[in-house]
């Protein structure tokens, strides 16, 4: 490669600049800007990108990764490209959360009633409009009281948890709770979709009267499949891997205020989802209305 005179013979120190920058693997370009003190057009940008990019995952409470801080990033205006984001936020030691795997804590019973599988494993938020199909499970939270459990109600449209419910117990009453309080909520026409896996408290007789007073059709999946139930299984992945994971709980209250909150402040109204076309499930109804 020919270089310039002037710059093959430039010396700072009694050092060659074109040797100087080969071995310490940084372009001539950054040596002279780093020399005279100016900064490029490209590195204003990155500056600038630097600092909405900084606010955006403090805003997300440090649980956005690259793909979200971008999209967030374009419905603010801002014209970037996904990798130069990624790049900014290694720069900047920024990481999202990745969920951690789920313990499977199905316990089904053998003596349940045979149940449709109405859902079939097809969750796709577009197929259908809310309130049309609901699906649910159960998970659990360590504190230093005992474990607390946690039933979510979910509609698949939307992605929005439309009736939860905590205890320190796993009867069927916990579930019913969920179940009761999306109903109230959105007050759904007949005939809206529950489909859970087959745990007993869902294939109890307590939770089939329970939907028929609601005019609630029940839909089970396959026991052991837990594809069968993904959009509930990712919605825990989620809540532990972007809250519950984090730090310690020394009580049931403290986990249920910290619940209460993520969702009703956090997942339902802000939290941008990959398969709403990075929206949030309240924004992704008001589309719906509109």
């Amino acid at each position: 490669m020919n270089v310039h005179p002037f710059i093959e013979a430039e010396k700072v120190g009694g050092h060659s600049v074109k040797r100087a920058c080969e071995l310490l693997q940084v372009s001539r370009a950054a040596f002279y800007t780093r020399r005279t003190g100016t900064v490029g057009p490209r590195r204003a940008r990155d500056l600038e990108l630097g600092d909405q990019i900084a606010r955006v995952h403090q805003d997300s409470r440090g649980t956005y990764g690259a793909p979200r801080v971008h999209a967030a990033l374009r419905r603010d205006g801002a014209a970037c490209g996904r990798k130069r984001i990624a790049r900014l936020m290694r720069v900047a030691g920024l990481k999202g959360r990745c969920p951690k795997r789920r313990q499977v804590t199905t316990v089904a019973d053998p003596g349940a009633p045979s149940r449709p599988d109405l859902v079939r494993r097809d969750f796709t938020p577009n197929s259908d409009a809310t309130d049309r199909r609901w699906c649910g499970d159960i998970t659990y939270i360590a504190t230093g009281e005992g474990w607390l459990y946690l039933a979510t109600v979910i509609d698949i449209a939307s992605r929005r948890v439309v009736g939860w419910a905590t205890a320190d117990h796993l009867r069927t009453d916990l579930v019913a709770d969920a179940l009761r309080q999306a109903c109230h909520r959105r007050r759904p026409a007949p005939g809206v979709v529950f489909h859970s896996d087959r745990g007993c408290q869902y294939t109890s007789r307590q939770f089939a009267d329970l939907a028929s007073e609601f005019g609630i059709r029940l839909s089970v999946g396959r026991t052991g499949q837990c594809w069968d139930n993904a959009l509930a299984e990712s919605f825990f992945a989620t809540l532990k891997g972007e809250l519950i994971g984090h730090r310690t709980w020394p009580t049931r209250a403290a986990a249920h205020a910290a619940i209460f909150e993520f969702i009703e402040s956090w997942f339902n109204l802000r939290r941008l989802h990959s398969s709403l076309d990075y929206r949030s499930p309240a924004e992704y109804e008001a589309l719906q209305v509109a």
